[in-house]
């Protein structure tokens, strides 16, 4: 999810639209067009630029992320299709890459498209500041007018008075049949620092989960990234079996293996005939990939979940039901010993619920186990299944 470099000066108030010559940055408050650099001609409403890599051609498809590609397409070609589109993701799996895919795509079918491209955070010193320089109406007026809004790292939104505008903007779009796209690095409804009716309206689209890539994707990654560095220096040349090599090593995410590749470009730069054992000591030193990762609460919740055959929501509720209960007392326990998470943390991931209840479940569930041979053995197998998936 790379973002390139801000640039010092920019419009008041951006929107990308196409010219015969590519993308062009429309200055709304003077009615002027500059000219379509390819730096700036990327820049996108508000400031967030556009990384010209970012593109759907260059964008690997697998099992992962097949689905919301799809949907990523059709919501370029055709906006209000998939209306809210959320796509979640762990870091560095390629979330951003689709979202700048769709403005750049939206722009080049529609060249009076009016398309807003920004990050959260970016989305809220832009509105404490017009709020400060009393132009928050402005502002509003501005947004108004567009055709495609896309925000991302939405777990970033922060302050009530921020997610009011927010909520405000995306149900005046929404209404009006405009499209929204939101990214984040979880479902909408574990996204708590949100205000409720703003996840209520996230939760109301269309959301798709976009996982790690398997090992045929993260070949291809490879290989269109040597492409790249062959184009800039046609001396770079990297053997199949190498390319193979990292691709099974390293399994997490699109950054790790980039920067994997990155690491082996650069000692390849000096040292030609690098072995593969030498390549195990690089990304040995990288990743330290003899440690094992640590999986996620959401993790714990989805798994525990479907072992149980109960849904996610129940076992977030505040159901007292005996076959709801034990999977949530259960899935807090794991939480507590197979993440790092505080038990604050936890009791806020599990529904918002006070420490004391997490520990109360974290006590019965370490009790019951102790005397309960089937009760250690279901924990035990829930362990290697959250291990296996994180």
């Amino acid at each position: 999810d790379a973002r390139g470099p801000r640039k010092a000066a920019r419009p008041a108030f951006a929107t990308l639209t196409a010219g015969a010559t590519g993308l062009n940055v429309m200055d709304r408050d003077a009615g002027k067009r500059t000219a379509p650099v390819e730096g700036e001609a990327r820049s996108s409403v508000l400031g967030s630029p556009l990384d010209p890599r970012y593109t759907f051609e260059s964008f690997v498809e697998g099992p992962s992320n097949r689905v919301a590609l799809a949907a990523a397409k059709a919501v370029a070609e055709s906006a209000s299709r998939f209306n809210p589109l959320f796509l979640h993701a762990s870091v560095g799996l390629g979330k951003t890459h689709l979202l700048q895919a769709i403005a750049a795509e939206a722009v080049r079918q529609n060249g009076k498209s009016r398309v807003v491209y920004l990050t959260a955070e970016y989305f809220m010193w832009r509105f404490a500041t017009a709020i400060r320089d009393n132009n928050a109406l402005t502002l509003k007026e501005q947004l108004r007018d567009i055709d495609l809004l896309i925000i991302d790292d939405m777990q970033f939104l922060q302050g009530k008075s921020i997610q009011n505008e927010f909520c405000h903007l995306i149900n005046m779009l929404l209404d009006s049949a405009k499209q929204v796209v939101v990214a984040a690095d979880r479902p909408p409804a574990e996204l708590e620092s949100l205000e409720p009716r703003v996840r209520s309206r996230l939760i109301g689209g269309v959301a798709l989960e976009m996982s790690a890539p398997d090992f045929a994707m993260r070949l291809g990654m490879l290989k269109l990234r040597l492409a790249a560095a062959k184009a800039e220096d046609p001396a770079v040349d990297i053997a199949d079996d190498v390319l193979d090599h990292i691709a099974r090593t390293v399994t997490g995410s699109g950054r790790e293996l980039e920067g994997a590749f990155n690491q082996l470009l650069f000692r390849q730069s000096f040292e030609p005939n690098i072995s593969i054992d030498q390549i195990d000591d690089i990304l040995r030193h990288m990743y330290r990939s003899s440690e094992p990762k640590r999986p996620r609460i959401e993790d714990i919740q989805r798994i525990v979940a479907r072992h149980y055959n109960v849904s996610k929501t129940e076992l977030l509720s505040n159901r007292r039901t005996r076959t709801i209960v034990k999977p949530r007392q259960v899935a807090m326990y794991l939480a507590k010993v197979m993440t790092p998470r505080s038990l604050p943390e936890i009791g806020r991931r599990f529904g918002g619920r006070d420490h004391t209840t997490v520990l109360h479940a974290v006590r019965k569930i370490e009790g019951l186990s102790g005397d309960d041979n089937s009760l250690a053995q279901e924990l035990e197998l829930l362990r290697r299944l959250i291990s296996d998936q994180a």
